[in-house]
């Protein structure tokens, strides 16, 4: 083929080319498909959660003097482990209403011996700062909760029989890519009423919500 053939071929293939390419990017985009599902990047509703931690009390006082003689008034501080589950709802983004279930078994001086403690109650949750990921989903909370409920503990008398628990303090929250897990931790400030003693509970949580 002759150069001069080629001209033309060449013209019209840089015609062509540019006009196709501008075709392209004007062409509108394909509209969603309505059936495909939709899923929200953090679940919000009904949950459950499980929190495995510490519990100190700064003081355990014998409840019972005539029932335990050999206890002596003041047992001093106690360390346990901490077990709860929870079952709430969100209420918004940022409240959380629960029940809640804890048991801790606690152990104080050798002449003391050792006591647990049962717990329920209700927990109330609120996020007062969110944090973003790199996709503009808020994903990390820290939150202030307070919790009250109803304590029992084994063996009566001794450390107490029944009570009013109480807790308060901050948590930190990451709402996994998992969707529905959510782990963190919470560190509380506790007090038994009753006993007039206060201590500290501090958990790492695991969520799942439906």
């Amino acid at each position: 083929m002759r150069r001069s053939a080629l001209v033309p071929v060449v013209l019209a293939v840089a015609l062509v080319v540019p006009l196709a390419a501008a075709a392209q990017e004007a062409a509108p985009p394909m509209p969603e498909d309505p059936r495909a599902p939709r899923y929200r990047e953090v679940e919000r509703g009904f949950f459950t959660g499980f929190e495995l931690g510490y519990l100190g009390l700064f003081k355990t006082p014998t409840a019972d003097r005539a029932r335990y003689q050999y206890a002596p008034a003041n047992g001093g501080a106690a360390n346990g482990l901490l077990v709860g589950v929870d079952l709430g709802y969100d209420l918004t983004s940022r409240i959380a209403l629960a029940a809640f279930v804890l048991g801790s078994n606690s152990q104080a001086s050798v002449s003391y011996g050792a006591f647990s403690v049962y717990a329920a109650g209700l927990d109330l949750r609120v996020g007062l700062l969110g944090s973003r990921d790199k996709n503009a989903v808020e994903r990390t909370f820290f939150y202030l909760h307070g919790r009250a409920g109803y304590l029992v503990t084994r063996p009566e008398g001794l450390f107490g029989t029944n009570d009013t628990y109480f807790a308060v303090g901050p948590g930190i929250e990451y709402y996994t890519r998992l969707r529905h897990f959510s782990v963190g931790l919470a560190a509380d400030l506790a007090y038994v009423a009753k006993a007039g003693t206060a201590g500290v509970a501090v958990t790492p949580t695991v969520r799942y919500t439906f």
